[in-house]
């Protein structure tokens, strides 16, 4: 687990891997601007702890009277930090051996490799950041699309935080009155206090509910669509994939049995992501290899989030196709008839689908089918309300829990129950909310969350 000694000063490489036009060692902790000052020789004799926050000087990194690099050297005093402690980030040329090189030095001064996430989890121990707010910065560095790396941005703006800070301030509320009540029942009105508990802790039960909606739209948005395209051999299903890649990325042959493997990519529909998969297709065969293939298919059926289920136009509906309407039917299936530029052959009268007819060849119906797939997946809130929506499965269970305590209070006031069930049911809703923030949440359970950090952030 990753236990952060907060006295400890920490160095990592803060840009991704590989040649680049920089590379950036961060550092973080009381001694950072010491340590940097011990290696850092400016061109005009500065010593960095002598100079403002928030400002940049050229120099060279030296150790053991070597020059290791040529760089520009950042110094950001606290408290006005990513991480509230001093940090000195320096700016190096870019590449592995340049930039290993510099962290080596600061390393030898004193500072300690940094854990994955240990920047962010800093921010987080030393009140800058909530829980809400780390968890975006990952989604804004593991966002697919534009659309949900606003949402992730507008999460670190802090605009879901505020949504749970007035849901616990409201359930914080009604606890004082209920408390009051218990300490001073000469005082209190039951029957209004109990009045007052039950509109107010419905208001919460709405509040949590929208959030609640929010989830799925927000793991959709983080995550992606899992698309399969499913279909009989030949129906054109890779020849789709590439249709929405515009480009060439699966084999496409008359050949029934080319694709025997799962082929996967990413596609952006109109800012929803969507981790299509094409898949070998559906048929009986001897062949053991394309029958492994079948068989994957039909697990990923099983999980997927949306089928696009493809006929071909020119061929008759075969017990085949009936077996792959059946398969897909509880499922979010998007029907496609294909080979539009064929004669047609086809009749799917009586299946109870409404496809969308394309030509692939032609490129013929491909925007319906985003059409299709924004109108299934998109909810129409989302421009509104994209501030508040849930990212990820913890702050969905969080909510579900909290959601389940509050209906309990509900039930409770109605069977006029005593007042310490009413408490115990309000101080659950209460802490359930804050493991959102983190404000009540297990260490071990922070400790794996910051754990999925890149090294550098």
């Amino acid at each position: 687990m990753l236990k952060v000694n907060l006295s400890d000063t920490i160095a990592a490489i803060s840009t991704a891997a590989g040649s680049g036009g920089i590379g950036i060692v961060r550092i973080s902790g009381s001694e950072a601007i010491e340590l940097a000052d011990n290696i850092f020789v400016s061109n005009k004799g500065k010593r960095l702890s002598l100079q403002k926050s928030h400002t940049i000087h050229y120099g060279n990194i030296v150790q053991d009277g070597k020059i290791i690099d040529e760089v520009l050297v950042s110094v950001m005093k606290a408290p006005n930090t990513y991480t509230r402690e001093d940090i000195v980030e320096i700016n190096t040329h870019g590449g592995h051996r340049a930039v290993t090189a510099v962290l080596n030095a600061v390393i030898k001064e004193g500072a300690r490799l940094a854990e994955p996430g240990e920047f962010t989890k800093r921010a987080f121990l030393n009140g800058r950041i909530d829980l809400t707010q780390a968890e975006a910065v990952i989604d804004i560095i593991n966002a697919k699309t534009d659309k949900s790396r606003e949402m992730a941005v507008a999460r670190l703006g802090g605009r879901l935080s505020e949504k749970i800070k007035e849901l616990r301030e409201s359930i914080l509320t009604m606890l004082a009155h209920i408390e009051a009540a218990i300490a001073y029942p000469e005082h209190d009105d039951e029957t209004m206090t109990y009045e007052m508990i039950e509109k107010g802790t419905r208001e919460a039960i709405e509040g949590v509910k929208s959030l609640i909606a929010s989830a799925d739209m927000g793991k959709i948005y983080r995550d992606g669509i899992k698309t399969v395209i499913l279909g009989k051999p030949n129906v054109g299903k890779s020849s789709l994939l590439n249709a929405f890649l515009e480009e060439d990325r699966a084999i496409v042959t008359d050949i029934p049995g080319t694709t025997r493997d799962i082929v996967s990519e990413l596609v952006n529909i109109e800012g929803i992501p969507l981790n299509i998969i094409d898949t070998a297709g559906i048929r009986a065969t001897d062949n053991v290899i394309e029958k492994i293939g079948v068989e994957r298919a039909r697990s990923l059926a099983d999980e997927a989030d949306l089928i696009l289920l493809v006929f071909d136009g020119s061929r008759e509906l075969s017990d085949e196709d009936r077996e792959l309407i059946e398969l897909t039917k509880d499922k979010k299936t998007i029907a496609l008839v294909n080979k539009q530029d064929m004669e047609q052959k086809l009749d799917i009268d009586g299946t109870g689908i409404e496809p969308v007819y394309i030509s692939v060849k032609n490129n013929k119906g491909i925007d319906e089918i985003y059409r299709r797939i924004k109108a299934m997946f998109d909810s129409g809130d989302i421009e509104n309300d994209s501030m508040a929506l849930i990212s990820g499965e913890r702050n969905k269970a969080s909510l579900l829990k909290a959601l389940q305590s509050l209906e309990n209070v509900i039930e409770t006031v109605e069977n006029t129950m005593p007042e310490d069930f009413v408490s115990m049911d309000l101080t659950a809703a209460y802490e359930a909310l804050g493991e959102i923030t983190g404000e009540t949440l297990e260490e071990d359970v922070i400790d794996k969350i910051f754990s999925e950090f890149c090294l550098g952030k």
